[in-house]
């Protein structure tokens, strides 16, 4: 048996703004063990030019580095693997044409992750690999982002990203090298402006432990560490002693600290600015290292949707947790979305009897909020469900996933030219067959429905719809729908339909 065969074995790529890492590791009886581990200082970040696109020097080094790692991957069951990308690939202008070439290079497909979402996930991996029932505020400092945690157990209670990292601080203020007390002064003042809407949110009355994840607060942990200020515990007196430090050397090159890592020292200013400024501005006096970070959290989510999924229950899953959070908050007709759902799944599994369990189950989600929009308008509540499902903060979902479900809920109903580039891909244009006719079957909102749909798939892109006896035929109203979205496909040219008799 392979290792990537092994009871638990998942592994996750944490595609960061300074640091591209895999992790791969165990979960079992409730613990987690890491069974291998890589990193490279990639800089993705810092390659970001004043068009804020990636520079060629930046897509090539993080190109070679998804090279290795796919190699080390080699034999790994494709289910056991997530790769999620954060602030760097939220900004980047042309991340697109670098997530093709990045996809095809690692072979496996790479997600773009919300601020929130990111955080989401760093709490998961500490929460699990560091268990307490005391309300912890969790930080960390990634290259162009920072995210904060407000938690207890496992459950975090706030979450939030802002866009200000180590990289992106100490190329803005440090970028000459020169360490100086003002310098040091703009970029406090800079990252404070950052995190001023949040004092209120993370004030120190909500929780009782800090907890440094990661990055910035590992790399100045073991500064202290090995300096002998500290035991690795950060405090406020320490990192003022730090900073001063830096100001006396004047200079980067000049900067000799015990600890200090060299690929760390270009970046050191910047994180050392954002972490003092989080203890004074959010009267942090004692910060401990976190164990856990986003790779371990991607890990345990990976673990967690692979048990939802092999015991077939709905709300295991982060993503099945969200989208019943979303039908409560919007106010949507359960009974009316599960009717659609078992339709469209119905159809779907016709057509597909061996289809990706995860393309199934994001036809089903669509379904559950195709008709989310109404809450805001019933003209054109397609548009609105489309919006809300493609920008809302969703738990669980990439920035990728959740577009690809807006599409799908977008596609539900009227014209399909608004769709029309992602009905080129094949697979999308069936699922969307499958909500249209979902949909159609289930306009009138009723509980009982008749005659059962049958769809039959032919010649790869023709679709033939019948029922469950050949005397049976749906209500007039019905059939003139049905009538009418075999026009609309027509139109389309892709994917055909046609009804039966």
């Amino acid at each position: 048996m392979s290792l990537s065969q092994e009871a638990g074995v998942l592994a996750a790529i944490d595609i960061g703004s300074n640091s591209f890492r895999l992790e791969i590791g165990r979960v079992a009886s409730g613990r987690y063990r890491r069974v291998d581990y890589l990193k490279e200082t990639v800089r993705l970040g810092a390659g970001l030019d004043d068009q804020s696109r990636l520079t060629e020097a930046a897509f090539e080094r993080g190109l070679a580095t998804l090279a290795a790692f796919a190699e080390r991957l080699q034999g790994f069951d494709p289910m056991r693997i997530r790769a999620v990308a954060t602030q760097t690939l939220r900004e980047a202008r042309n991340r697109d044409e670098f997530l093709r070439a990045a996809q095809r290079v690692l072979g496996h497909p790479i997600e773009v992750i919300s601020g929130r979402e990111e955080a989401r996930l760093i709490y998961s991996g500490v929460s699990f690999l560091q268990p307490s029932d005391e309300s912890r505020l969790v930080v960390d400092i990634g290259g162009r982002s920072t995210e904060l945690i407000l938690g207890q157990g496992r459950a975090p209670k706030a979450a939030e990203s802002f866009a200000v990292g180590s990289v992106s601080l100490s190329m803005r203020y440090f970028g000459d090298g020169r360490l100086s007390s003002q310098a040091f002064r703009a970029a406090q003042i800079a990252a404070g402006a950052e995190f001023e809407e949040a004092m209120t949110e993370f004030a120190p009355s909500l929780w009782t432990q800090a907890l440094g994840s990661s990055g910035t607060a590992g790399a100045v942990s073991q500064v202290l560490r090995e300096s002998g200020i500290t035991d690795g515990d950060i405090t406020v007196s320490a990192l003022a002693g730090l900073i001063e430090r830096c100001i006396d050397a004047g200079h980067l090159d000049r900067l000799e600290v015990p600890g200090l890592r060299e690929d760390r020292r270009a970046v050191i200013p910047g994180g050392l600015a954002i972490l003092y400024t989080l203890f004074t501005h959010f009267g942090i006096e004692h910060m401990r290292p976190a164990k856990g970070a986003l790779r371990q959290g991607v890990i345990i989510d990976l673990h967690e949707r692979l048990l939802a999924q092999r015991s077939g229950a709905r709300g295991q899953d982060a993503r099945d947790i969200t989208v019943a959070a979303l039908q409560a908050r919007f106010g949507v007709d359960v009974a009316q979305a599960r009717r659609v759902r078992d339709t469209a799944l119905q159809l779907h599994d016709a057509a597909f009897p061996q289809a990706d369990p995860q393309a199934r189950r994001e036809l089903a989600w669509a379904c559950d909020l195709h008709e989310l929009g109404l809450s805001v308008s019933h003209h054109d509540y397609h548009r609105h469900s489309a919006y809300l499902m493609s920008h809302l903060d969703a738990p669980g979902f990439s920035q990728s996933q959740q577009r690809r479900i807006g599409q799908l809920v977008l596609a539900q109903r009227g014209g399909l030219r608004k769709v029309e580039e992602a009905l080129a891909e094949p697979l999308f244009a069936w699922q969307a067959l499958c909500l249209r006719l979902a949909v159609i079957r289930c306009h009138a909102r009723e509980a009982e429905l008749a005659p059962a749909y049958r769809l039959t798939r032919y010649n790869g892109r023709g679709a033939l719809l019948g029922w469950e006896a050949a005397h049976a035929t749906p209500n007039p109203r019905t059939l003139h729908l049905l009538q009418e979205e075999v026009q609309a496909w027509q139109r389309q040219g892709g994917l055909t339909l046609e009804l039966a008799g």
